[in-house]
């Protein structure tokens, strides 16, 4: 496993702090009982064959039954201990990570907690790689392999700069999803959860899009959109800051709304993790406080269930 994600003997070899002739003879015994190349050397580098990929396959599916045994059987105890990784993207952390470090650490201070920041494509790619357990994302579309629990869900609005409004731009006149065709658009990149949703309501209606820029980082397209360079599509929750200080304006879409949606994804494979569950009613309750009763009561939709906190003493 070690030599296929580095792509290499000798930097496996070093990673894992033995001898290079070692690892390959214990590779070289592995492939004659196996009776089948697992490798395919080229340079310096090495790359999985058709049989090292299923063989890799079946490992990460071996190890991770290891894990969820150890796993369990600690959970013999009254304490939850571990280490788990949650993932989101920056506009979901800005506003949520810390109420959900507190509360967790609160009632499982044993267990160690990872928080990664990163687009939702990129998150999805995390959770297969199992860089993270867990992960808040948005737009998520089906999967086999995901477990996806719909939280929330936003309308999408139009962004544009203070300084250069057009007739599109009138704050008293909310558009329609075809006067998106007369707007030069700036919007992320394929497989960009915005872009999925903002491409699928195009052909759903029938509208040709004027894109002349792909930006993936919210970010950048903000500060692009404040220059006069283009428009974007963002949900407000995301610009709220930047209109309040009269840097950016924004201009709701009806008939119909584009609408973004927030969920909870996991592997189907981690379904029993103890942490996982944890994990989950932690970050539930966090951001059903912030759609219902804090800063995101009057943009955004709760769609999802809220369990009751759980305890120490209730976790069993």
């Amino acid at each position: 496993m070690h030599i296929a994600r580095v792509g290499s003997f000798s930097r496996a070899a070093a990673e894992l702090y033995i001898a290079q002739p070692a690892l390959s003879r214990q590779i070289a015994k592995l492939e004659a009982e196996l009776g089948t190349s697992l490798f395919v050397r080229y340079g310096r580098g090495v790359r999985l064959t058709s049989a090292g990929a299923q063989l890799l396959e079946r490992a990460e599916i071996i190890l991770n039954y290891v894990a969820q045994t150890a796993e369990h059987v600690r959970e013999s105890s009254d304490r939850l201990t571990g280490h788990i990784a949650l993932g989101m993207p920056p506009a979901v952390g800005t506003k949520v990570s810390a109420p959900i470090v507190e509360a967790f650490r609160e009632r499982w201070p044993a267990v160690g907690l990872h928080m990664r920041e990163g687009l939702s494509s990129s998150l999805q790619e995390w959770l297969l790689d199992r860089r993270v357990d867990i992960a808040i994302v948005y737009n998520q579309p089906p999967l086999e392999a995901f477990d996806i629990v719909p939280l929330c869900s936003e309308a999408m609005v139009v962004v544009g700069p203070p300084d250069r409004p057009g007739i599109e731009m009138r704050s008293d006149t909310p558009l329609r999803i075809r006067d998106l065709a007369e707007l030069p658009l700036i919007v992320p990149g394929f497989p960009h959860a915005n872009r999925r949703v903002l491409e699928q309501a195009a052909v759903q209606h029938g509208v040709h899009l004027r894109i002349v820029l792909e930006v993936d980082s919210v970010t950048l397209t903000k500060a692009l959109v404040q220059r006069g360079l283009g428009y974007s599509l963002l949900t407000y929750t995301a610009i709220e800051e930047e209109v309040t200080r009269g840097e950016l304006r924004a201009l709701t879409i009806e008939r119909p709304a584009i609408r973004s949606t927030i969920s909870l994804a996991t592997l189907r494979e981690q379904r029993a993790s103890r942490l996982v569950r944890t994990m989950s009613d932690v970050v539930t309750e966090k951001l059903h406080d912030l759609v219902v009763n804090g800063a995101w009561r009057d943009q955004v939709t709760w769609l999802g269930d809220i369990a009751p906190a759980l305890t120490e003493h209730d976790v069993d």
